[in-house]
Parts: C-alpha cells; structure tokens; sequence
C-alpha cells in the first residue's frame, strides 16, 4: 500500500515538475522573440510583419498596451495580403478585449471578418465580444457565420446553441 502511495507522489512530482519546466522553456521563448524583436522595433527598421510578431508575443506576455501599440504599427505599415491583415484586425481587437474597449474590439473584429469573411476566430471573437455587451442576436449571428464557414467548431455550437435557447425564454433580448 506505501509502494502505490509513493508511486502516486512521484507521477504527481514528475507532472508538477513537467508542467514547470514547461512553463519556464514558453517564458525563455517569449522573451527571446521580445527581445530580438524589440531591437528591430527600437532600431526603426521593423517590417509590418515584425510588428505583428511584436503585438502577439505581447499579448501572450499579456501585455495588452504594447500589444496594441505593436499592431497599430503593424496596420499603419501593412503591404502584404488584404486577408493576412485580417490576423492584425483579429489580434488588435483581442487586445483590445482584453483592455474591457469592447466597442474598439468589435470593431477590429468586424474588419477582420470583412477582410477574410472565412475567419472563423474572428467570428467567434466577434460573438464573444457582443454576447458580452448582451447583444444575443448579434452574437447568434456571428456564431452562425462561423458555422457556415466551420460546422464542427465545437465554440460556436456550444455558444449558439446556449443562446438560442436564452432567446427562445426571453423574447426581446
């Protein structure tokens, strides 16, 4: 019986110690990429596409003002792809969400769909920014764009499934 008990504190350590080590190597990375990034940003000589390079590492570092001060730049320097752009429009309005601007972020989200209308995290992005400012039908509606463009996108299912039924118990919503 004393041989499981330590068997099972030692898988406990070796997955606490793995989840930790992990976490460690993400954080080295993220601040290998922020750093080298960052020179070229300091230096002047950032592509667009560093700049938006810059703004994502920020926003997994949950740095949300350098985030969006990085993806600013990335759409004021933008030459590439129309749709590619369409990352920087979805990735500035997480920020943004994330900063509680919801009308800022709806509205990156909306160009990021108007640019790529097949974006379906964008959409999903866009029915989580509305259902938060309790706009149901809105929010339906973006969950069922990203449907048609994704029918197995388990969050959209969920989310408009759970809002038509919200809906269909409160009319007027």
């Amino acid at each position: 019986m004393q041989l499981l008990y330590l068997s099972a504190l030692l898988a406990l350590l070796a997955g606490g110690s793995y989840l930790v080590v992990r976490q460690v190597l993400v954080r080295r990375e993220l601040e290998t990429a922020a750093k080298a990034l960052g020179e070229r940003v300091r230096s002047g000589s950032a592509s667009a596409e560093d700049l938006f390079e810059m703004g994502c590492v920020m926003l997994r570092k949950k740095i949300y003002s350098q985030a969006v001060r990085n993806l600013e730049g990335a759409l004021a320097a933008w030459d590439g792809e129309p749709e590619e752009k369409a990352q920087v429009h979805n990735a500035l309005g997480f920020a943004f969400f994330s900063q509680e601007k919801v009308g800022e972020a709806l509205e990156q989200y909306r160009q990021a769909v108007g640019l790529q209308p097949g974006y379906v995290t964008a959409w999903n992005n866009l029915g989580d920014a509305l259902e938060s400012t309790k706009r149901y039908s809105e929010a339906l509606e973006a969950y069922t764009q990203a449907l048609a463009y994704a029918p197995s996108n388990e969050t959209a299912r969920d989310r408009a499934a759970f809002l038509k039924t919200r809906l269909a118990r409160m009319p007027g919503l």
